[in-house]
């Protein structure tokens, strides 16, 4: 078999969500170079994936159907794989599995393909401190000299298309969301060293409850077998346990204090500490592991220092997405004062936000709000935040408010829809902004 050929060449495989983040791409041409016949089909339209279908157009082998989703394309097809987010039961998912046809997740399939290659997984999930996890542990496994790779919920990588750079003895680290971990869950698989940060209200717009999120969760630990690791937050230490894993979880210690990070926040060194176990577990020294994590500059859009300029010190927080993330920024950032200038607000994602406004209002010297569904909640709350229906204006107005001595965070609390494409578009706009200031 060379880079993979062998299993998709001559496959019928339809692609459900193309998105627009890049991930769906790559999946595409890769399985295009191996020489499947590829359908892509998504709800959205030609001009609403835009960029995304040009990158594709090029291509032969491909059949775009857009704007809809025609039942054929799933029960004729050889193998579905589904994007992330899309529902386990929707009807063309139901009819492709009623006619015996495979129904798979990109990421899935890399960990499955590399694992029996020989290299080892490395799974990390959790509503919060995922990303910084992940980040974390391929930044040491690099600073180290070991052969890594990073994947997953990454923006622009497709996983799937690592295969053929994958050598047994590799580490793959993979950061997981709930729904990724679907495609684990429907391959009966595991990673070798699984990393569950923690489990707060999440997605309540997508799942009933919270037992069906942490069932989603749990696929990263439920097919382990002996010999593999889990590791797993304090805070679901009594639930993961009740949940009766393969292997005993080790709940690892605080940081020791004499250990240094570049990134802030109490939050950030439980982050360290159970990178720590996980890098142990893969068999790196604590020297090197200590060493490693000091010289992590963290992940972009994740309490990020993007300035310093005229004392003021400006974080990029835009991955914040729920009221509990955006908590943790402001408790790491205020210090007992109430010195922030925050910029937040978004899509409401069915969250409680009772703690998040007494947060705001210990931490916080003035609000702006990007307008939203979130954002009306959280306004009838506040009373006196002003909203915006641009970007742009909320910062700019954030610098005019801010004083020497004084943090301006963006972190959002909420989800990127309505005046965003996705949260790496908020991103990249906050970013050009500062830019533009010469930040």
């Amino acid at each position: 078999m060379n880079d993979y050929t062998d299993v998709f060449a001559g496959k019928k495989i339809t692609v459900m969500g193309l998105g627009l983040l890049g991930r769906g791409v790559g999946d595409v041409e890769f399985l295009v170079k191996c020489g499947a016949h590829v359908t892509v089909t998504d709800k959205k339209t030609e001009e609403e994936l835009g960029e995304s279908v040009a990158r594709l157009k090029h291509l032969s082998g491909i059949e775009f159907h857009l704007g809809g989703h025609r039942e054929e394309d799933f029960t004729g097809a050889d193998l579905v794989i589904k994007a992330a987010g899309v529902r386990l039961d929707s009807p063309e998912i139901a009819a492709a599995k009623k006619a015996g046809v495979q129904v798979a997740m990109s990421t899935a399939l890399f960990a499955k393909y590399a694992s029996e290659k020989g290299v080892r997984i490395v799974g990390v999930t959790g509503t919060r401190g995922k990303s910084t996890v992940s980040h974390l542990i391929y930044h040491v496994l690099k600073s180290a000299g070991k052969r890594a790779h990073l994947g997953g919920n990454v923006r622009g990588v497709s996983t799937l298309a690592m295969l053929p750079e994958v050598l047994a003895g590799d580490v793959a680290v993979l950061e997981l969301d709930s729904w990724q971990l679907q495609g684990f869950g429907e391959l009966v698989f595991s990673p070798h060293v699984a990393v569950f940060t923690n489990l707060m209200p999440d997605h309540q717009n997508y799942y009933r409850d919270m037992d069906e999120y942490f069932t989603d969760k749990a696929n990263i630990f439920r097919n382990q077998n002996m010999g593999d690791t889990l590791i797993i937050g304090e805070s679901i230490a009594e639930r993961v346990s009740k949940s009766h894993p393969p292997v005993e979880p080790i709940v690892p210690g605080e940081l020791a204090k004499d250990w240094q990070l570049k990134v802030p926040g109490v939050h950030n060194r439980h982050n360290a500490s159970l990178a720590a176990s996980a890098l142990l577990a893969l068999g790196l020294t604590a020297d090197a592991i200590r060493e490693g994590i000091a010289s992590f500059d963290g992940v972009e859009g994740r309490l990020q220092l993007v300035s310093m300029k005229n004392a003021t010190p400006v974080y990029n927080d835009n991955n914040a997405t729920t009221p509990e993330a955006t908590i943790a920024a402001l408790r790491a950032l205020s210090k007992g004062k109430r010195n922030i200038v925050l910029v937040a607000g978004g899509a409401d994602k069915g969250l409680a936000l009772d703690e998040f406004v007494a947060e705001i209002r210990r931490c916080c010297k003035s609000v702006y709000l990007l307008a939203g569904t979130g954002t009306d909640l959280l306004k009838g709350q506040l009373g006196d935040a002003i909203v915006f229906h641009s970007l742009e204006t909320a910062v700019d107005s954030a610098f005019d408010a801010a004083e020497p001595g004084d943090t301006i965070l963006f972190s959002p609390a909420f989800a990127s829809f309505g005046m965003f494409k996705n949260e790496y578009e908020r991103n990249d706009q906050f970013l050009a902004l500062l830019k533009r200031r010469g930040l």
